[in-house]
């Protein structure tokens, strides 16, 4: 039976706000009042390059909300793309209402992206929003098939001004699967936009994710994970870089359901001016998962006297012989360090952009696929 979607966007008392405990920090409710015109279809065919076009000839365009090219003739063989009524709403509807909203509301159903056993593959996904004062909906599907190795470059490209977008993505990681996740997120200052991710990941699987966010007037980027443990194992990465009145939201919640499992998470951010960064993790550790290994950072940086940071790293555990850490740390930029740099010539904005390049770079080096490693790092260089 479909759980039930428990918002509906002209109801305006049904909206997440700052009075929902998982949205208290990102009040949609502040900016989305009514539900706006439906986001008109764009011309078919592939509109430019996309940040990942030099990696992968595998390419999937999702523009506001509708399937609107994929690269049929040169989608390797591995993958398959197929398309689905989707009327259910995700497994996690209570905990996702926007997720639960997406699958209701979704176009054109759901696209399912199917990895297959056999060689790595990649794949780019491109959700595009061209778009004024208007919203869409969009729900995804991704299979990572028992033995499949798959990198998965998905990017949020906003064009015009002031729309909302929703989109759900499902992630299906079977055994022995292994999944890399490579987020850029780039959109309008006064967009709205929510994506939410549901990822069940069986045992002995591998699921990474990489989020590299600049924010928007509401950014937020969800991430649920069922974690089947023996075995299975997570890195969920992510950063962001704000300025001027944007707000990004990085949110996670791991389960860890079975035991031996592992999840390594480390999140860092930059905020200038009157920016706003949020991230909340959580990590369960559910009765029966002993073995489990969890740890969880946040270390984010305020650039400016009126940016603000709100974090809240959460830690539930109900099993015992399990290893479990959490931390979370929130700076300004070390000013000896500047003083040192400046002293030998290096101008203060110039010293300013190094340190807080090798304070996020971190993370960018976690990343796996090397390739994707090296587009993520100029873009990032580029905007600082």
């Amino acid at each position: 039976m479909s759980a039930p979607v428990r918002i509906d966007l002209k109801a305006v008392e049904t909206i997440p706000s700052r009075r929902t405990e998982a949205w208290k920090y990102s009040d949609l409710r502040r900016w989305v009042r009514d539900e706006p015109p439906l986001s008109p279809a764009l011309p078919e065919g592939e509109p430019n390059d996309g940040p990942f076009k030099a990696l992968t000839t595998n390419e999937v365009l999702i523009a506001n909300g509708r399937l609107n090219w994929w690269s049929d003739d040169d989608l390797e063989e591995g993958i398959e793309v197929a398309h689905h009524a989707g009327p259910d709403a995700p497994r996690m509807a209570d905990e996702m209402p926007m997720g639960a909203l997406a699958a209701a509301k979704a176009l054109e159903g759901v696209y399912i992206i199917s990895f297959k056993a056999g060689a790595p593959r990649a794949l780019a996904l491109r959700l595009l929003s061209d778009a004024v004062k208007t919203g869409h909906h969009a729900r995804i599907g991704v299979v990572v098939e028992a033995g499949a190795h798959a990198t998965l470059l998905e990017s949020h490209e906003g064009w015009g001004e002031a729309y909302l977008s929703n989109t759900l993505i499902e992630f299906i990681v079977d055994e022995g699967a292994t999944l890399e996740r490579v987020i850029l997120i780039e959109e309008p200052h006064d967009a709205v936009s929510v994506t939410s991710a549901e990822v069940r990941l069986s045992k002995n699987a591998a699921y990474r994710q990489t989020i590299a966010a600049t924010g928007a007037r509401l950014q937020r980027l969800e991430t649920r994970i069922a974690h089947a443990g023996e075995g299975a194992t997570v890195r969920m990465d992510g950063l962001y870089v704000l300025k001027g009145d944007r707000h990004a939201d990085l949110t996670s919640v791991v389960d860890h359901l079975g035991p031996d499992g592992q999840t390594s998470q480390l999140i860092k951010g930059v905020v200038h001016d009157t920016a706003r960064g949020v991230f909340q993790g959580k990590i369960i550790v559910e009765r029966g998962a002993d073995g489990t290994d969890a740890r969880m950072a946040h270390n984010a940086l305020i650039a400016s006297e009126r940016g603000e940071i709100d974090a809240k790293p959460e830690l539930i555990i109900y099993a015992d012989d399990v290893q479990c850490a959490h931390g979370n740390t929130v700076g300004t930029l070390d000013e000896s360090a500047l003083f040192y740099m400046q002293q030998r010539g290096i101008p203060a904005d110039e010293a300013r952009a190094l340190l807080v390049q090798a304070f996020l770079f971190e993370v960018v080096d976690r990343i796996e696929d090397e390739a994707a490693r090296e587009v993520v790092s100029a873009w990032l260089t580029a905007r600082l």
